[in-house]
């Protein structure tokens, strides 16, 4: 999984785009290869994904989505326009290692927060790892909402999952 991921980070932009485009699309490579990965080197941990309340936009949530289950994460993808309950709900129910969640308007974003203090409010916090993406998100947004990691790829969420669970 690692020397794929670095495989195509060495890529182009525009040609990494086209493979992860091409795997993306091919349903029988993804499940067949990809999916795989996870009962051979045993799951790396449990991620539930969304794009935040009021935000439509999913390409590149799908995108890490892929790229974390093919990596051996479990993914629990919840879709666009979620609210702060349902991602409190979804991380409880599944007993999650990390929630990642994407915007991609800077308009949504701020409700990232809104999500952690949820997490908080309910006393989970401290039983699951926050991650962050999108457009208009950056570190230093991360770290201002208390998130515990933030990513502006694919390639760098896997990577930053794995240390977040240890894996």
């Amino acid at each position: 999984c690692l020397a794929v991921l670095k495989t195509l980070s060495d890529l182009s932009h525009s040609a990494y785009h086209l493979a992860v485009d091409y795997l993306l699309r091919s349903d029988t490579f993804v499940n067949q290869n990809l999916g795989r990965s996870s009962s051979v080197v045993g799951l790396a941990g449990k991620v539930v994904i969304g794009t935040v309340k009021g935000d439509l936009h999913d390409i590149g949530k799908n995108l890490v989505a892929s790229m974390l289950e093919g990596c051996g994460f479990e993914v629990i993808n919840i879709g666009i326009d979620v609210p702060a309950e349902t991602f409190v709900d979804e991380v409880r129910k599944s007993g999650a290692d990390i929630l990642c969640m994407s915007a991609l308007l800077t308009t949504t974003m701020t409700y990232m927060k809104d999500v952690i203090v949820a997490l908080e409010e309910s006393g989970i916090r401290d039983k699951v790892k926050v991650m962050v993406g999108g457009a208009p998100v950056s570190q230093t947004f991360a770290d201002e909402i208390g998130a515990d990691g933030y990513s502006d790829n694919a390639n760098t969420a896997v990577a930053l999952a794995r240390r977040l669970v240890g894996a």
